[in-house]
């Protein structure tokens, strides 16, 4: 599988405004997401399958640490290593910005992500309780560089 992957811009977004909650998930909406793309600390990028967008993540920098905002495969394009892709060029983005460490929170019952984390060498440093809908908590893990 051909996948590319750029910076994000609004014409994406628009593109993809329609079924972002439908082929991907349901935590963020058109306007945030537009909000974050405006945001000069913030940057988005897609995977692009033939100029479709199948993926997108997303970073903030902060004074010294990088964090993952979401990294998002479209429904049907799941365990095609597209997730793989966008959080490889993540960290290869933000080893680039000479900061100490890049870090995430993950749904503790998400175990495919938890493992592709830990592969990548991500660190479980910590949790957060009650994190996400339905009261299920986050596990904080940190990439140092």
């Amino acid at each position: 599988m051909n996948i590319t992957i750029r910076s994000m811009s609004i014409s994406d977004l628009e593109q993809i405004k329609d079924t972002l909650t439908i082929d991907f998930d349901d935590f963020w909406n058109y306007n945030v997401f537009k909000q974050e793309l405006e945001n000069p600390n913030s940057e988005y990028f897609v995977a692009l399958q033939d100029e479709n967008i199948v993926g997108f993540a997303g970073i903030w920098t902060a004074i010294d640490d990088i964090h993952i905002t979401n990294i998002v495969t479209k429904k049907d394009m799941r365990n095609l290593g597209i997730g793989t892709k966008l959080l490889e060029h993540l960290i290869n983005v933000s080893k680039e910005k000479n900061l100490s460490s890049l870090t995430l929170e993950v749904n503790e019952k998400n175990e495919p992500a938890i493992k592709l984390y830990e592969k990548h060498h991500f660190q479980k440093i910590g949790q957060r309780k009650n994190y996400y809908k339905q009261n299920e908590n986050a596990i904080i893990m940190t990439y140092y560089f």
